[in-house]
């Protein structure tokens, strides 16, 4: 039986409405899954530990070790799904990685088509939710719009970019780790 999705409430600032009621907020954690969590392009998958799931009738090898490194990561990052799995991610994550149900970004079809004017297709959404707050972002597939607009952030903003055979591994959750922690306490929300 799939999982419901939080309803992501926000205010007029986009902050999630939980995360606003308790105070100080952690930076965010824009996970994507393709390439991050879903492996592909491996030669070997026994190179990564995970497992082959079937989601929606199609094989996804899940690494479990990166649903490891999101638990942990959770302790100083608010997680967003930003992934074109939208609700999907919640329905079959949790249950098979023991990660919590998040929020999650809905993106426009326009956008994920390709003809979003900020040149790539996550951006929009992802700046809608954010507004003004640190944030990380992990992904497989940044292109220039999303270093430029990162660059151009009055926030602190972090890019991580993932090989989509490995995934997330304990390189990128260091970098991750140390960047939160490094933030200063009145930047972190």
């Amino acid at each position: 039986m799939p999982l419901t999705p939080p309803a992501v409430q926000a205010s007029d600032r986009g902050q999630p409405l939980a995360a606003r009621e308790a105070g100080a907020l952690k930076p965010l954690l824009m996970v994507d899954i393709d390439g991050v969590i879903s492996l592909f392009g491996f030669e070997r998958p026994s190179s990564v530990a995970g497992r082959i799931h079937s989601i929606d009738g199609i094989p996804h090898f899940l690494s479990s070790s990166a649903g490891e490194h999101l638990l942990a990561l959770s302790g100083l990052f608010e997680l967003v799904w930003c992934s074109g799995w939208e609700e999907k991610a919640n329905e079959y994550l949790p249950h098979l990685l023991g990660v919590p149900v998040l929020p999650y970004l809905r993106f426009d079809r326009d956008t994920r088509a390709g003809s979003s004017l900020r040149a790539h297709w996550k951006l929009d959404a992802i700046e809608r939710y954010a507004t003004g707050r640190p944030l990380a972002w992990i992904d497989d597939a940044f292109n220039d719009a999303c270093h430029e607009w990162a660059s151009d952030r009055t926030a602190p903003t972090l890019l991580v970019a993932t090989t989509p055979a490995l995934g997330l591994t304990r390189r990128e959750a260091r970098l991750l780790g140390d960047w939160a922690v490094g933030l200063p306490a009145a930047r972190r929300g």
